[in-house]
C-alpha cells in the first residue's frame, strides 16, 4: 500500500485513561461504521486496499494516554478529507473519554517530488563527467582507432596496408611515424625501427620507388647514411630541424613530402638535411645547378618519372623551351576564350598542351583518340564539364592543378590520359589513368 498511497492522514489521540493500540484501532472501525455510507466504509476500503494499515503510537502517563495515528490512502483528495473528518467524530476509546484531532494530510507525491528535486541537485553536482569531449577530440579518437587497426607488419616491421602492393613506399624511422602517416591517409609507409636497416627494407627498396622521410636530427642522418649504402633511394625528405615525423601536423607533413628532392642531388654531401632544406620553409639552400628546385609529384605513392626532376632552363635552352616554341601559336586567352579560329589545330598532345597550358589559357580541353577536340571549358569548371560530357574523352589537357576529385571522376569515365599544368596531392592514384605534369611531356619540341 505504501507504494501506491497518495495521502497520509496524521491525527493526534488523547484519552482520559490508560488505553492501548488495539483500543484505538477498534474505536476507529466501530465508531465510523456506517457513518459515511457503503462507498467510504473503512472495512470495505481496507479490503479493497484503498486504505492502508492504521499505524498507532500511544503512551500513558499520569493516568492519561497520548499518541499519534497515521492512515495511508489511495483515495482522491475529497474522499481522503472526508475520511479524515470522520475520525474526529470519535469520542470514546475503550472505557475512556477521548478525542482525535487531524493534524495534517500529507501529499505523498509532493514528498517524493521533493526527494526527486534534492537528489537531482546532488546528481547535478556530482553525477556528471566534466571531461566532455570536443568535436576535435572525438574525431582524433576515432582516427586513432582506425589507424591502429590499419597498421600491419611487413617481415615483422610496422607498415601501412599498402606497402605490399604499392609501386612507391615511404621509409620512416619508427612505428609512431607509420601511425602518423596513417592518421593523414598515407598507407604505404614502412619503419626501419632503428639505425640498423633491416635486410627486408633494403631488398624492398630495390623494387619500388622509395622516398625516405626521416626525423630532422642526428638519428635521421644516420639512417639516411646507412640506407644510402644498403638500399636504393629515389627521393629524400626530412622533418624540420629538431623535429620528428610523428610530431608534424597535416600541413607540415605534406609540405615535407611535397618538398622532397631526388637522392642524386644530395648523395655524397656531408649535410644532406641542409641540402634538402628545412621542409617547414624556414630555409631554402641553393641546390647544385643540376638539381631541381621543386618536386611536384602529386602523391607520395606516385610512380617514378624522370621528368619529375624539373629542368631549369638556362641561356642555352631558350630556343628549345616549351614557352619559346609556343611563341606565335599561343591562343590569345582573354576572359576564358579559346584559341582563335584561324590558328591551326595541333596534331599532338604536346601541341595541345603548348596551346592550352603553356599558353596560360586557364582552360581545359577534351580530346578523342585521334587527338580531335571534343569540348573546351574553363579550368574551374572542368569537373562539371567531364561529368556532363556525353562521350568520355580519351585525353584531358588542363591549364590548372589536377586534384584527387577530378582524377577519380576521370577514372570512372574511362579517361586514359590527363596532362595538367601541375599535379596536386593524391591519396590514391588509379592505374587506368596516365597522369602527367606538362613538363613531363615537353622534353622535345614539336616537329615543324
Amino acid at each position: 500500500m505504501e507504494d501506491t498511497s497518495k495521502y497520509h492522514i496524521h491525527a493526534n489521540v488523547t484519552a482520559d485513561g490508560v488505553v492501548e493500540r488495539s483500543d484505538v484501532v477498534g474505536a476507529i472501525f466501530g465508531q465510523t461504521e456506517g457513518l459515511l455510507g457503503d462507498e467510504l466504509d473503512l472495512r470495505d476500503l481496507r479490503q479493497s486496499q484503498k486504505v492502508g494499515r492504521i499505524d498507532v503510537e500511544i503512551t500513558s502517563t499520569n493516568g492519561q494516554s497520548h499518541g499519534r495515528l497515521t492512515i495511508a490512502t489511495s483515495l482522491d483528495k475529497v474522499e481522503t478529507a472526508t475520511l479524515a473528518a470522520s475520525l474526529e467524530t470519535i469520542t470514546r476509546i475503550g472505557p475512556c473519554r477521548a478525542t482525535l484531532e487531524v493534524a495534517e494530510i500529507e501529499d505523498v507525491r509532493a514528498a517524493k517530488r521533493k526527494e526527486v528535486v534534492n537528489r537531482a541537485k546532488e546528481l547535478l553536482r556530482t553525477g556528471f563527467d566534466d571531461s566532455v569531449m570536443t568535436s576535435e577530440e572525438i574525431l582524433a579518437e576515432v582516427r586513432q582507432h582506425v589507424r591502429v587497426e590499419d597498421i600491419t607488419e611487413y617481415e615483422g616491421l610496422p607498415a601501412g596496408p599498402r606497402v605490399t602492393d604499392s609501386d612507391a613506399i615511404i621509409v620512416v624511422e619508427g612505428r609512431s611515424d607509420v601511425l602518423t602517416l596513417l592518421k593523414y591517409g598515407v598507407k604505404n609507409a614502412i619503419a626501419v625501427e632503428g639505425t640498423n636497416v633491416p635486410d627486408a627494407v633494403a631488398e624492398l627498396t630495390r623494387h619500388r620507388t622509395v622516398t625516405v622521410f626521416l626525423d630532422g636530427d642526428r638519428g635521421g642522418d644516420l639512417i639516411f647514411e646507412e640506407l644510402s649504402q644498403v638500399g636504393d633511394i629515389d627521393y629524400v625528405a626530412f622533418a624540420p630541424s629538431g623535429e620528428s615525423v610523428e610530431e608534424l601536423d597535416h600541413h607540415q607533413l605534406f609540405a615535407a613530402l611535397r618538398n622532397k628532392v631526388p637522392y642524386d642531388s644530395v648523395s655524397g654531401l656531408n649535410e644532406p638535411r641542409e641540402a634538402v632544406a628545412a621542409t617547414d620553409g624556414s630555409a631554402t639552400p641553393a641546390p647544385p645547378a643540376s638539381s631541381p628546385t621543386t618536386i611536384d609529384e602529386g602523391s607520395p605513392e606516385a610512380p617514378p618519372t624522370g621528368s619529375n626532376r624539373r629542368h631549369e632552363p638556362g641561356p642555352d635552352d631558350a630556343d628549345s623551351s616549351p614557352d619559346a616554341e609556343a611563341g606565335p601559336s599561343r591562343p590569345a586567352s582573354s576572359a576564358g576564350e579559346s584559341a582563335s579560329e584561324d590558328e591551326s589545330e595541333p596534331e599532338t598532345v604536346y601541341g595541345h598542351a603548348t596551346l592550352v597550358v603553356a599558353g596560360d589559357t586557364d582552360r581545359a580541353r577534351f580530346l578523342d583518340a585521334d587527338g580531335e577536340i571534343l569540348e573546351e571549358a574553363p579550368a574551374a569548371d572542368v569537373y562539371d564539364a567531364l561529368e556532363d560530357a556525353e562521350a568520355a574523352p580519351t585525353t584531358i589537357v588542363l591549364d590548372g592543378i589536377l586534384d584527387q576529385r577530378l582524377l577519380d571522376l576521370a577514372a570512372d569515365r574511362g579517361v586514359e590520359r590527363i596532362v595538367a599544368r601541375s599535379l596536386g596531392q593524391f591519396t590514391k592514384r588509379p592505374t587506368g589513368v596516365r597522369v602527367h605534369a606538362v613538363d613531363e611531356i615537353a622534353d622535345e619540341p614539336p616537329s615543324e
